[in-house]
């Protein structure tokens, strides 16, 4: 499985992302999916553009996209690994998991993995509650990890 590939930065496509959704209710949060999926990240750059369209100040939008954590402001390094750290999977055993992928890709949770080939996030709930602790690798929900089949997960994001 490979990453997956973004366009580069334009503001023309911007603006023609944010045109495609601008009438929409409740606009924005739509436009920043479209806009990371289509950049990789949501660009510091589309944020006065989407403000103007959407009559919104800039300090809304920055808000928004810096307070929902699936926003990314800088493209990601490689396959992107979420981890869900949310009470349920805290309740089946997450916090060990974790370790064990934080020392299997050499950096702490929020972060690239050593080699720069994984993005290792924390995410607050995937809906796999009763399957978890859940993960999720570039779009992909696998639930039940459990530190040993942490190696294969790892492995897995790193091919």
């Amino acid at each position: 499985m490979q990453p997956p590939t973004y366009e580069p930065w334009s503001p023309e496509r911007a603006v023609e992302i944010i045109a495609l959704h601008a009438d929409r209710e409740g606009a924005l949060l739509p436009i920043l999916h479209a806009l990371q999926h289509a950049f990789g990240h949501v660009p510091d750059a589309a944020v006065p553009l989407l403000a103007g369209a959407l009559n919104l100040s800039r300090a809304d939008v920055h808000g928004v996209v810096s307070f929902y954590h699936d926003y990314r402001r800088a493209p990601a390094s490689g396959k992107v690994l979420k981890l869900c750290q949310a009470e349920a999977c805290q309740a089946r055993g997450v916090g060990q998991v974790t370790k064990e992928v934080e020392a299997a890709l050499g950096s702490k949770i929020g972060g690239p993995s050593a080699d720069g080939r994984v993005t290792f996030e924390a995410v607050y709930c995937l809906g796999l509650c009763a399957s978890g602790p859940a993960a999720m690798l570039d779009g992909r929900l696998i639930g039940r990890i459990s530190p040993d089949r942490v190696a294969e997960l790892v492995r897995e994001a790193r091919a």
